[in-house]
């Protein structure tokens, strides 16, 4: 006989916890005991019900619960008990400011604060703090001055809040948070005893300001008077030094965390891998971070930072991924860094995993994020994908628009690079001399001459910007790709400003193009007098003279490479693949799958021979036989990862490669075909811009 079994619920509900016992006078239990929503929900209830929220010690208590000690809170909550609130004193509306300004509200804490003044509660020494505090995230200067106002109203005699530590530290902080360093120092020095939370005041205000020489001098200056400090104190130090290149002082800093045992303090080892990080000991910051037995995100993320600023961005990745093996969720400043070492490495599908974390976190799409992935994006040649990110944020500063309108000019899009330049315009956003280059950049590769000429005038005309040394730069680009170098070399004797060697390299890259040797070589003079030793000057010059058929004079130039000691920069050029991101080297043979590289290389070139390519051996080895120089041309950096690109990836994938240097001629012209032969489109960014290969043709028209 079957026996039913018993009906199982789908979910077993168990009882809420209850108060037994609800105390008379309950400021522990609101404030020690309840610990979770639930447990405040059910106090909540309990004060309705016995009118004990009547009471404004008992409210004042449930209020500081609410907003301040229960975390992950929203802000509603509280806002819905003091909004019931019938006369909310000092002390409660303290507890909002608090609260808003801990949460990243600081102008409700403003707005507050205004309330509160407007009723005629009358602020104590508890509030001028909070509310300076939310003056100086906001850098609120003008609402900060009034209520330094306030409290000098408020604060006659000796025993006023004028006088009071924790309020002149506040004010200390906000002038030098606002970039009022002197008015800060002045209040110090006013001051006729200082704690170490005084000095540190004025620490994170010099920091905020970036005062980086008076932080310091400053904690020398503390050295010498034998004044006290601590860990807050060398935090702050250590930040001025990574900025200043101050590695003495650090590694002295570092001695004294070591000698007083206080390696176990993870912020302040954390501010050590930083200052080593940027002081260019990035090993030493490493072997630091290593031995952290704990690591939070702020740890991770200086470590990754430190590798990016170094240019060591493939080991900023490999870290990343290291940190996605832990527990540890990375923020926004993470993705900045993972995201700025992408673009460098033109590692577009690590930066689109990135972008996919962003949105399944749902983190704001902040302008220095959003601005980071559109960065990412158009360095990687996808510049659909950076309209489209630039289009979702929600706000955008000038960098923004800066950012966009310089990598559509790097695309070959110059004249949508124009059309953003108006619409930013047209939306009152003032353009900085960065965005003058973007856009000046933009008619350069477009071949825009009489619009670059208008908008470098328009730059003092319409906007009051003097042009500096890169629109000068840019004004030579444009001239010279249009082949008016005579025009070029006059616009560079004429300017105000000393023209540096960028400017002569440019005008000596021009030349090249169009095969004027006479200035070529007054433009390798002047370079050669600025930067002795950069080996393309004189390979550029070499190359005109080998285009004119002046080879004695090309052999010449290189034996003088050699006398003086030039080495010439390898090309190298870099594809990401699954992930993983491989570097090819001119005439590589050190990669691990060589053999399969080379034999690709060699079936590819057969290929496009038969579409009609024919070798340019003009930038080959001078000194070569025609077919050695034949082979040497066909193991370019590029093309080598091409190749590898062909064969490690399916029909139709679009291939992406950076260079570290300019494409040469050969390598450009052997591309368009690779591309229509193979039936690929091919991005190549190299050190001045995007080549967007594609049905044998490319996105610069020949003119780069």
């Amino acid at each position: 006989m079957d026996v039913p079994l018993p009906l199982v619920p789908a979910k077993i509900l168990t009882a809420p916890t209850t108060i037994t016992q609800f105390p008379d006078y309950p400021k522990t239990l609101i404030l020690e005991q309840c610990k979770t929503i639930k447990d405040l929900n059910q106090i909540h209830a309990h004060l309705i019900k016995t009118r004990l929220i009547h009471n404004p010690r008992v409210a004042e208590n449930l209020l500081e619960s609410a907003a301040i000690l229960i975390p992950n809170l929203p802000m509603d909550y509280p806002i819905s008990i003091f909004e019931k609130l019938e006369e909310p004193n000092s002390a409660c509306y303290n507890l909002m400011i608090r609260a808003f300004t801990l949460k990243q509200s600081p102008n409700e804490a403003i707005l507050l604060f205004n309330e509160m003044c407007g009723r005629s509660v009358r602020p104590d020494e508890f509030t001028f703090p909070c509310i300076l505090k939310a003056c100086s995230r906001l850098h609120a200067l003008m609402e900060g001055e009034q209520i330094h106002a306030l409290i000098m109203k408020y604060g006659l005699g000796s025993k006023g809040f004028g006088s009071n530590g924790f309020v002149l530290n506040a004010l200390i902080g906000m002038y030098a948070s606002c970039g009022e360093v002197e008015v800060a120092r002045h209040l110090f020095d006013g001051m006729s005893e200082r704690s170490v939370g005084t000095w540190n005041s004025i620490f994170s205000g010099y920091i905020r300001s970036g005062c980086w020489e008076e932080v310091v001098g400053f904690f020398r200056e503390m050295l010498e008077m034998e004044v006290g400090f601590d860990e807050v104190t060398l935090v702050c130090v250590l930040t001025a030094c990574g900025r200043l290149n101050e590695i003495e002082l650090g590694e002295w800093i570092h001695e004294y965390v070591v000698a007083k045992g206080l390696k176990g303090n993870p912020t302040l080892v954390t501010s050590l891998v930083g200052m080593y990080a940027k002081c260019g000991r990035v090993d030493t910051a490493r072997r630091l971070f290593d031995e952290m037995p704990r690591r939070d995100v702020v740890a991770w993320t200086t470590m990754i930072s430190g590798y990016s600023q170094a240019n060591r961005h493939r080991e900023a990745l490999e870290l990343f991924h290291e940190m996605q093996k832990t527990n540890i969720v990375p923020n926004e400043v993470t993705m900045v860094s993972i995201l700025s070492s992408c673009a460098v490495l033109g590692a577009l599908e690590t930066g689109k995993w990135v972008h996919s974390y962003v949105m399944k976190k749902r983190m704001k799409l902040t302008v220095t994020l959003g601005t980071s992935l559109m960065d990412l994006y158009l360095k990687c040649g996808s510049v659909g994908n950076a309209i489209e990110v630039f289009r979702k944020m929600p706000s955008k500063n000038v960098f923004s628009w800066t950012v966009l309108i310089q990598g559509l000019a790097n695309n070959g899009q110059g004249k949508r690079a124009i059309q953003f330049f108006n619409s930013m315009v047209e939306k009152k956003i003032t353009p900085n001399n960065v965005t003058f280059t973007g856009v000046l950049c933009a008619c350069s590769h477009a071949g825009l001459v009489d619009e670059g000429r208008g908008f470098f005038v328009s730059m003092t005309r319409e906007f009051g910007i003097e042009p500096e040394i890169e629109q000068y730069g840019c004004m030579v680009d444009i001239l010279g790709r249009a082949g008016l170098i005579e025009e070029a070399y006059q616009f560079i004797n004429n300017m105000p400003i000393q023209p540096n060697a960028v400017i002569w390299r440019t005008l000596l890259a021009s030349c090249r193009v169009h095969k004027k040797v006479e200035i070529a070589e007054e433009s390798l003079k002047n370079v050669v007098k600025l930067e002795p030793m950069h080996s393309g000057d004189y390979i550029l010059l070499s190359d005109i003279y080998a285009s004119v058929g002046r080879l004695e004079d090309a052999l010449r130039l290189r034996n003088q490479m050699k006398e003086r000691v030039i080495k010439e920069t390898p090309g190298c050029s870099v594809i990401e693949m699954n992930g993983i991101i491989h570097e090819f080297f001119s005439e590589d043979n050190i990669h691990p799958d060589l053999v399969e590289v080379y034999n690709a290389t060699e079936n590819m070139m057969e290929k496009i021979k038969l579409a009609g390519y024919v070798p340019n051996t003009t930038g080959a080895r001078l000194d070569a036989e025609e077919d050695d120089k034949e082979s040497s041309m066909s193991h370019h950096s590029e093309k080598l990862a091409i190749a590898f690109g062909l064969i490690r990836t399916s029909p139709g994938t679009t291939i992406r490669i950076t260079k570290n240097l300019r494409v040469c001629m050969d390598c450009h012209n052997a591309t368009k075909i690779i591309s229509n032969v193979f039936n690929r489109e091919i991005v190549v960014r190299d050190r001045n811009r995007f080549h967007h290969f594609k049905d044998g043709s490319c996105s610069c028209n020949d003119y780069w």
